[in-house]
C-alpha cells in the first residue's frame, strides 16, 4: 500500500489484538491486487445503552487508481457480529471478493453471458452460518450465509437448486455467490 492503513474506532477503545488481526488482513488483500493506494477500516461499537449485545459494524475503503471500493458488513440482525472479530472477517471477506471482481473486470476475464455452474444445497448449517452445495460434477462446496443473494440464507432448505460463482478458498472450494434458481435478480 502506499498510504499507510487506517482505522478509526468508534464507540469503543482501541485494542492491540483487533488492530493486528485487521493488519494481516489488510495486507492479504494485496494478493488480489497489487495497486492499492490506501486502505481504511473503520469499526463502530453501537451505543452502551442496548439491552442485548452489541453488534459491530465494520467498514473498509479500498482506493485503488481509478475506482474505490467500500465493503461493509453491519445488519443489525446478524447476531454473529456480536463478536467483532466475525464481523472483521465477514468484511474483509466482501472486500477481497469486491477486489477479485474488479482484478477479473479490469484483466477482460469475464464473460458477458457465461453461465453460473449450478448445484443443490445439501448440508445447511445455520447455527454457524453456513452450508454446502453438491455441483453438478458431483463436489462440494461450501457457502458462507454472506455469499447468499438477497440474503436469502434462511428460505434455504436442503435440496434447492442454486447457481453459484465459485472460487478457491482457503480451505478449499467454495461459493463465493449464490442465487437461488428461478429467482428473479437484476445483473
Amino acid at each position: 500500500m502506499q498510504l499507510p492503513l487506517q482505522i478509526t474506532w468508534r464507540n469503543l477503545e482501541a485494542s492491540d489484538a483487533i488492530e493486528s488481526v485487521i493488519r494481516v488482513k489488510a495486507e492479504k488483500l494485496e494478493r488480489f491486487a497489487e495497486h492499492i493506494t490506501s486502505c481504511r477500516v473503520t469499526i463502530e461499537a453501537p451505543h452502551k445503552h442496548h439491552h442485548q449485545g452489541n453488534i459491530y459494524h465494520v467498514k473498509i475503503d479500498i482506493t485503488l487508481p481509478g475506482t474505490e471500493i467500500l465493503a461493509s458488513r453491519h445488519s443489525d440482525k446478524h447476531h454473529a457480529h456480536e463478536d467483532v472479530y466475525v464481523a472483521i472477517r465477514d468484511a474483509f471477506d466482501a472486500a477481497r471478493r469486491q477486489l477479485e471482481d474488479y482484478v477479473r473486470k479490469r484483466h477482460g476475464k469475464t464473460k458477458a453471458h457465461e453461465s453460473m455452474p449450478h448445484g443443490k444445497v445439501i448440508r445447511l448449517v445455520p447455527d454457524e452460518n453456513y452450508g454446502i452445495i453438491a455441483s453438478s460434477d458431483n463436489r462440494e462446496i461450501y457457502f458462507h450465509r454472506n455469499s447468499v443473494f438477497d440474503a436469502d440464507f434462511e428460505k434455504l432448505e436442503v435440496g434447492t437448486s442454486v447457481h453459484f460463482i465459485e472460487e478457491t478458498g482457503e480451505q478449499g472450494p467454495q461459493a463465493s455467490t449464490v442465487h437461488v434458481e428461478g429467482k428473479q435478480h437484476a445483473t
